[in-house]
């Protein structure tokens, strides 16, 4: 079983709670990112979704970029886009910028899964996971740069995991690959601090999402499983894509200007905490 989100074109939507959004769109003028035009990847769904609507809600424009964005709801934009072909990429980025003005936010959240130990996945699986999940963040941030230059404001959040921290069992190539997200995102603040783009990363824990539920649905005993995901984060709770996303909207709010360069868990102290077993009741 996994335990990551992984927000990305190959989840389906969610209502995601959180924030009232009526009215949030263009010219909403109320919140700090009032005035701003941000880029959601994988905004069809889960973290994406919970993300792009908060953005909206505290005064965005927000643009989502998926494979099937049909289910984006109002205010939010949704444009198809595939991250794992670069002349799509270009393409949604330069239709999101002309139909928000520009790029101030960029939030690089597709991604897709895997399970399997280092001999389970074939080399194409191998290559597809990686594609997407860290050549999909290049493609995206490589193509709204001459955008994000233009932004007093400019963030890049990526969309990272736990699994970058903790040696997690049956991950190997999710794992690798997420890693290599964390690494990516310190090159990218040091190569662009210097030009005003902060860039930051989330490290979500287990959340709760249509995603991993579906997995939960397909484990021999899906309570059980539950009960496993959740007491192995010490909050004794899935993560809420809704807490994910106001991590993200933090690191690229405005107010947040000093902050570049960090990696910010969002695990329920999973990876920062020891706690001793609980005792018997």
């Amino acid at each position: 079983m996994t335990s990551e989100d992984v927000s990305s074109e190959d989840v389906s939507s969610e209502d995601v709670p959180g924030e009232d959004v009526s009215g949030a769109g263009a010219g909403a003028g109320r919140g700090e990112f009032a005035g701003l035009a941000a880029v959601v990847t994988g905004g069809a769904s889960g973290i994406g979704l919970a993300t792009a609507t908060l953005l909206a809600a505290r005064g965005a424009r927000v643009a989502c970029l998926d494979l099937n964005p049909g289910g984006v709801p109002e205010p939010l934009l949704g444009i198809a886009t595939d991250v794992s072909d670069d002349t799509s990429v270009r393409a949604g980025v330069a239709a999101a910028a002309e139909a928000l003005g520009g790029i101030d936010v960029l939030v690089n959240n597709a991604g897709i899964g895997a399970q399997g130990t280092v001999e389970s996945n074939p080399d194409d699986e191998w290559h597809r996971v990686f594609d997407v999940n860290v050549v999909g963040m290049v493609r995206v941030s490589r193509a709204a740069l001459p955008y994000l230059r233009r932004s007093a404001q400019a963030a890049i959040v990526n969309t990272c995991s736990i699994a970058a921290w903790a040696g997690l069992p049956n991950r190997a190539l999710y794992s690798a690959s997420k890693g290599a997200v964390q690494s990516l995102t310190l090159a990218m603040a040091a190569d662009h601090v210097r030009e005003g783009i902060r860039v930051n990363c989330v490290n979500p824990g287990t959340v709760d999402t249509p995603w991993v539920r579906r997995l939960l649905g397909s484990a021999d005993d899906p309570a059980a499983e539950l009960a496993a995901l959740q007491a192995r984060q010490p909050t004794g709770r899935l993560v809420g894509a809704e807490e994910v996303a106001a991590a993200i909207a933090y690191l690229a709010s405005p107010l947040s200007g000093a902050t570049t360069g960090t990696v910010l868990g969002v695990d329920g102290g999973m990876h920062g905490l020891r706690l001793r077993p609980a005792a018997p009741s």
